[in-house]
């Protein structure tokens, strides 16, 4: 695990400047960090390696995109690690969570409408070791993960 005290302070406004937006090239990037870009790739392929950045992807608005029904799906199982692994091969599981709480595993789930909704909790519930569900749907996305930007320098002054 890594610590934030790991972080100087170049690589806390690289990530937070890379949670808020990766669009843009090196050189403009740079230029908003005032660094040179070398030191902007070095410090960039440095977080990689260390895993802190894991890839690059836009955010995409699937309610926009005409995916209206979401919901979690909450999944009591005897057999976590067997069921999680056929969880993330459906394509309507957007993320699978393995927690702790009342449920054993917790997932993600969006479709084009209700139809496919209930047919993708009717196959969760056929998998082999998933003893009962209780689904949740969600009515309005308030924030996302994709607007998480974490706090690198203290908890904000708000």
């Amino acid at each position: 695990m890594g610590d934030l005290k790991e972080f100087d302070e170049l690589d806390r406004r690289i990530i937070e400047m890379l949670c808020k937006s990766s669009q843009g090239s090196y050189r403009q990037l740079a230029k908003q960090l005032g660094v040179h870009p070398t030191t902007l790739i070095q410090r960039v392929k440095n977080l990689e390696s260390k895993g802190v950045v894991k890839g690059y992807r836009a955010k995409i608005d699937y309610i926009a995109m005409g995916y209206d029904y979401t919901g979690l799906v909450h999944i009591y199982s005897d057999s976590i690690v067997e069921v999680e692994k056929q969880l993330v091969e459906i394509p309507e599981v957007v993320a699978v969570y393995d927690v702790t709480g009342e449920a054993d595993i917790e997932v993600l789930v969006t479709c084009l409408n209700r139809e496919d909704f209930s047919a993708v909790v009717k196959r969760i519930n056929s998998i082999e070791g998933v003893a009962k569900t209780n689904t949740s749907v969600v009515l309005n996305v308030v924030k996302s993960e994709n607007e998480f930007v974490p706090e690198l320098f203290g908890p904000s002054k708000k």
